[in-house]
């Protein structure tokens, strides 16, 4: 069966008299948001952002889209004090507190692949190397310095933000101004799906995309026009009989082409439709590939509002995309794997400076996911400990089993992640785990021979944080026999009445789930965990 090939994006790189398209080859923070610092490296065509809920993939985002922007505008409508590190804040107000070591919020992104943009290369970044790239540098503003030690002396707990200057810059130090961007880009974040503003930046941002200047400057000027003759024509008979006050239509920057113009799908505007269908919509109006198009999109959660069927039309949408690089933003195992695993970049809550990727990752693994059904796959690369068993019996005791054999303790407390995996895919998981360094117990059946399917079998996975664990007894084969023969009491009460044809350990074997889920209801206090499932809890622990 061919397997379904990876997102591939194809650049025509002509300087002829043809737009070069660039890309974003590293993006550098320091005190913004969580970060105190962080340096990632992304790939030209697909970055796929994942982590936690305080990860920092939103963050992310929009250091991506602020400095893009160049708008001090932007930064003014988030604020100063919402974008600093509150920790090198904090840190700097029970230090010395000396004006010459008050922190600086810096973001730096560096280019690829813009061919005519001199102006941006230089050596004035945080690396010192030769470069294209711009960057925003939130600072003191030196015309201050004598107000700010005034308030700094004064010793409370506010810090001088109202102090601080916004510029964007190229790597020459000279100022970057929102009409000389050097890339198109555009955000969209389906938490704000019904946002009026977001909805009319959104079109704005789009417009501009789809439209030359020329075009720009012309529909401007028709609609200008059109709106004197709507004055005179309509409002005439209504006006003459007025003294000197008359109606008029607005014409100032607040009420132009650009704000007033909707998007319409079959001459429905677009904010009158559902959520999902307003998600889907902006995302594949945004992924056209037009002469003027954008050369970044920024995606926020675009599995949000979206049904498994639209977003299966999504993805395929987002895999055909040509001359972008695509930033995603997800927590969805689905969005993750159908893309590209390798793509991946994990962000960690615990340690927001060290981020890990998955370009390591082996293709083979990479595309059998894309091909795999639902997955777990996200909540294995977000966990630090994992247990993986293979089958729904399995999943459904292990919880009680776990604190059978370790009483007083729960997963939850040991932070311990259960994931039900299918047998056949056990090594796939265990290389996304060796390559992330996560310790994982698995715990399988022996299928008759311990030492083929269960020693052999793993020889090249197994490590000081991957282990499997089975009975070692091959007449033990499987987990419902396991759990009969250390539990025949229990489950000869539970399982033998009204049996005539079928034993009761034979009765488990065809009915797995069932007995499992009855043996969970049942009061556990006589239950015993097998003893390989018992190791599989001590060593996890550890």
């Amino acid at each position: 069966m061919a397997v379904m090939p990876v997102l591939q994006i194809r650049r025509s790189i002509s300087n002829g008299g043809k737009t070069y398209v660039g890309t974003i080859r590293r993006l550098i923070l320091k005190n913004f948001k969580r970060f105190k610092a962080l340096e990632l490296e992304f790939d030209p065509e697909l970055n796929i952002l994942v982590g936690g809920n305080e990860a920092g993939k939103s963050s992310v985002l929009q250091a991506l889209d602020i400095a893009l922007s160049a708008s001090r505008s932007k930064v003014e409508a988030i604020g100063i004090e919402a974008l600093f590190n509150v920790d090198c804040i904090a840190a700097f107000l029970r230090g010395s507190r000396k004006v010459a070591e008050l922190p600086e919020l810096l973001v730096e992104v560096y280019f690829d692949g813009l061919a005519g943009h001199h102006e941006l290369d230089g050596r004035n970044n945080s690396k010192g190397i030769d470069h294209l790239g711009i960057k925003m540098v939130c600072k003191p503003v030196d015309e201050y310095t004598k107000q700010i030690q005034a308030i700094l002396a004064e010793k409370h707990e506010n810090f001088p933000f109202e102090y601080y200057g916004v510029h964007f810059l190229t790597f020459t130090d000279e100022a970057v101004f929102p009409y000389k961007k050097p890339l198109g880009h555009l955000l969209i974040d389906s938490s704000l799906i019904n946002n009026e503003y977001a909805m009319r930046e959104y079109t704005r941002s789009m417009y501009a995309a789809h439209a030359t200047v020329a075009q720009r400057n012309l529909h401007a000027f028709e609609y200008r026009k059109a709106k004197a003759k709507f004055k005179d024509d309509t409002f005439k008979v209504m006006n003459d009989a007025l003294d000197s006050y008359k109606f008029d239509v607005r014409t100032s920057p607040k009420a132009s082409i650009e704000t007033d113009i909707i998007i319409t799908e079959d001459d429905i505007p677009v904010d009158s439709k559902g959520k999902g269908r307003q998600c889907f919509i902006k995302t594949e109006f945004a992924l056209r590939n037009r002469e003027h198009a954008l050369n970044v999109l920024l995606l926020e959660e675009p599995e949000n509002h979206l049904s498994h069927v639209h977003m299966r039309m999504l993805i395929e949408r987002i895999r055909a995309s040509v001359k972008k690089q695509l930033f995603v933003a997800t927590h969805s195992s689905f969005i993750t794997t159908r893309l590209n695993l390798k793509k991946v970049i994990i962000l960690s809550e615990e340690n927001p400076s060290r981020p890990a990727n998955l370009k390591d990752l082996s293709q083979g693994t990479a595309e059998f996911f894309m091909k795999a059904p639902d997955n777990n796959v996200l909540e294995l690369a977000l966990c630090k400990k994992a247990i993986l068993v293979e089958g729904d019996a399995e999943f459904i005791l292990v919880e009680k089993l776990y604190r059978l054999s370790a009483p007083g303790r729960t997963l939850d407390a040991d932070g311990v992640h259960v994931i039900s995996v299918d047998g056949t895919s056990f090594k796939r998981y265990l290389e996304l785990a060796r390559l992330l360094g996560i310790k994982v117990a698995v715990i399988r059946d022996n299928d008759h021979d311990h030492a083929t399917n269960c020693v052999a079998n793993y020889a090249g996975h197994v490590s000081p944080s991957i282990q499997v664990f089975a009975d070692t007894d091959n007449a033990r084969h499987t987990f419902e026999v396991c759990i009969y023969q250390d539990n025949k009491a229990t489950c000869e009460a539970l399982f033998a009445a009204g049996r005539k044809s079928l034993g009761v350990e034979e009765y488990m074997l065809k009915n797995k789930t069932d007995a499992a889920f009855a043996l969970l209801q049942h009061d556990g206090a006589a239950l015993v965990a097998p003893e390989y499932i018992q190791q599989a809890v001590a060593w996890i622990r550890e």
